[in-house]
């Protein structure tokens, strides 16, 4: 059901396969079980996309409410088995001081909480939350905030990568206008714009699509591409890290669904702020 919801919502088997972070062909296989159960077709299938046919819109909106329903069940199931649980999506900075810090310390206030952890590629800035697989996202603003509510924890400067041979590495500092001839890495094209857009500065680029860090130090390796990363992450020798005078900070975040009332959640962001602060 939810992976229909979301080929429904997007209109497009490859968004909403990007939005669940799946391949495309168990997702369509799953729609054709689906289609297979219910005995009717639910999605008219094109080169542009897809639309839905009058059962896929009647099944849309009862697997709506069907999914908040389940969503409900399984928290009053949880409750009464004094099983408490939260998943926690994260964005590649799984290294970062921050979420070491917060992982102890929420730890300590929640022993006997299970703690399920998600961690993303860099095609989804909020870590499947709107695909609803995560509770609470810790991940790098900006993005579309739409429905959700976001928690800034800490903002880090950020510079441009480089190889280390690359004249440009030498220097203390540059603008973003220095690199306007060179190649970018991108994100796929279905990726968040607000997001792919401050991660190219603010212009559009071209270059190689990439969907993981090490995806990104790999096409500057390789490539001699140029990408933006926040300052203070370690490297490898054969690359630098140069900042950048004119890019606005990168902020940590913590985000959430807006009207989530899951004590957990405020929980665990009061906690992350805590833990940021140091």
């Amino acid at each position: 059901m939810r992976y229909f919801v979301a080929v429904a919502e997007e209109r497009h088997f490859g968004r909403a396969a990007a939005r669940l972070h799946i391949s495309q062909p168990p997702l369509s296989r799953a729609i054709k079980r689906l289609e297979a159960d219910v005995g009717a077709l639910l999605l008219a299938r094109s080169p542009t996309g897809v639309t839905l046919t009058p059962v896929g819109s009647v099944l849309l909106d009862e697997a709506r409410g069907l999914l908040d329903h389940a969503d409900r069940v399984r928290a009053r199931v949880s409750a009464a088995a004094g099983v408490a649980s939260i998943t926690v999506g994260i964005l590649g900075d799984g290294t970062d001081p921050g979420v070491a810090r917060l992982a102890a310390a929420f730890r300590r206030h929640h022993p006997g909480v299970d703690i399920r952890v998600r961690d993303t590629d860099l095609t989804d800035p909020t870590c499947g939350l709107r695909a609803g697989l995560v509770d609470v996202a810790l991940t790098r603003a900006p993005f579309d905030e739409t429905a959700l509510t976001v928690r800034t924890l800490r903002s880090d400067p950020v510079g441009v990568v480089l190889r280390a041979d690359d004249p440009l590495a030498r220097r203390d500092g540059l603008r973003l206008a220095e690199l306007s001839d060179r190649r970018w890495f991108q994100f796929p094209p279905d990726t968040d714009p607000v997001w792919q857009s401050y991660w190219n500065g603010g212009s559009p680029r071209e270059g190689p699509v990439v969907r993981a860090i090490q995806e990104c130090l790999q096409a500057v390796l390789w490539n001699g591409t140029v990408g933006l990363a926040p300052l203070g992450h370690d490297l490898p020798v054969e690359l630098a890290l140069v900042p950048l005078t004119d890019m606005p900070p990168s902020r940590v975040v913590a985000v959430w669904n807006e009207g989530d009332t899951n004590p957990l959640i405020r929980s665990f962001t009061e906690i992350a702020t805590a833990a940021y602060r140091h």
